[in-house]
């Protein structure tokens, strides 16, 4: 079958951003049905945290594993297919949970299986579209379909799903669209080209890939970015509700202006990325994400100025396509964006995404949920200062840092 790779157009990096959207779909809708889980299942704050710690832990170590396996076999859609039955399946199990061990079982195994599709799908992309877009197509492939349907229509949706029918109902429907992106992408999406330099030149080890410099600085923004996403995305809500008593629609739509940010951020940052650089664009973004936690902290009770905040702060999840796959895949062959992709991810997973949300749930439980907004303006700083040590990848501009 002769292949669709097109280097000038964007529908593979279209079709794969929609398929990791209702992924993330089915992986945000516990955190926007918490406020209606936690008190059925009894559920601690410490025991929410580990719900999405467990999930990032499995979600991780799928990401490094599968991505290496997937570059050693050359066989790549067969993986994105599977894990879209899997993580469908495991979102209607979510939903027939009766206790907290149940719900951890089927939030691990949604975690092995939507890992590995992030990685997979930007070694697709890089084999599929030019130097010169690859970082608006890559922001379509992780931010597009994620924002849209994870953080935009997900806190919308499942809270009406959750009041008319129920929040278990809403877990079956939310597994729904995975079994039907998963016919598309095997209809739509051939295998990339054979690298035609893979059996040229040195392999590279994990050791030499982790000395690049800018995988050290993009790795230290994963474990920094992935915490924020994910502490936000656990515990805002309940601070929306419990802390300033907004209703479950409320919060709802509050964290669908977060949704419309990041919406729009996928289109926008990875494109001025392209045209100014990288590099200036991962300073400035998460200083804006101050705005966010600030912004809940001091005008949390005004709506006319919490959205804007948020809405502007809630751009720092456009970066995430950057450092995550955009950057290290301009910074080694990209024979190894997989790799590199899943380890990048991964770490960020593991220290960010497993650790962050059980230990911001001890502190939450011990100094109520202020500590959780004030630990996210730390992280903002923090990555700030990380990324002022990136050197430059964009094409046509690579320098060193000043």
């Amino acid at each position: 079958m002769a292949s669709r790779t097109d280097h000038g157009s964007l529908l593979t990096p279209l079709i794969l951003g929609l398929n990791f959207g209702i992924l993330f779909f089915d992986r945000n809708a516990l955190n926007f049905l918490m406020p209606s889980i936690q008190p059925e299942l009894g559920l601690s704050f410490t025991q929410v945290g580990l719900l999405s710690s467990g999930l990032a832990l499995t979600w991780a170590a799928s990401g490094f594993i599968i991505g290496r396996i997937s570059e050693r076999t050359g066989r790549k859609k067969v993986f994105i297919l599977a894990a879209g039955v899997i993580f469908s399946l495991c979102s209607f199990l979510s939903g027939l949970a009766e206790s907290f061990g149940v719900m951890l079982f089927s939030r691990l195994l949604m975690g092995a299986a939507e890992g590995m599709v992030l990685p997979v799908s930007h070694a697709i992309v890089a084999a599929s579209v030019s130097a010169e877009r690859r970082g608006l197509a890559m922001g379509i492939t992780q931010n597009l379909g994620s924002c849209f349907f994870g953080a935009l229509l997900a806190p919308i949706l499942l809270p009406m799903f959750a009041a008319a029918f129920g929040w278990r109902h809403a877990f079956f429907i939310a597994g729904v669209p995975g079994l039907i992106l998963a016919a598309v992408i095997w209809k739509m999406v051939d295998e990339p080209a054979p690298d035609a330099d893979a059996g040229h030149g040195e392999r590279l080890g994990i050791a030499r890939i982790m000395a690049n410099r800018n995988m050290q600085v993009c790795t230290a923004l994963a474990v920094l970015m992935v915490s924020y996403l994910v502490i936000t995305n656990t515990f805002l809500p309940l601070y929306f509700s419990q802390t300033l008593g907004y209703s479950t629609q409320q919060t709802g739509w509050l964290m669908g202006v977060l949704g419309v940010s990041a919406t729009l951020g996928s289109f926008a940052i990875p494109t001025l990325s392209d045209r100014i650089g990288r590099r200036p664009v991962m300073i400035a973004i998460p200083l804006i994400g101050l705005l966010l936690p600030i912004g809940t902290l001091y005008v949390g009770a005004k709506l006319l100025v919490l959205v804007p905040m948020l809405f502007l702060g809630w751009g720092i999840n456009s970066i995430f396509s950057l450092f995550m796959a955009t950057v290290p895949s301009e910074s080694l062959p990209i024979r190894y964006v997989a790799t590199a992709s899943g380890l990048v991810m991964g770490i960020g997973e593991i220290l960010g995404g497993v650790c962050s949300p059980f230990l911001t749930g001890l502190v939450a439980d011990r100094a109520g949920l202020d500590a959780v907004l004030w630990i996210l303006a730390g992280l903002s700083l923090s990555a700030m200062v990380v990324a002022s040590f990136l050197i430059e990848t964009r094409p046509g501009r690579r320098a060193q840092p000043a």
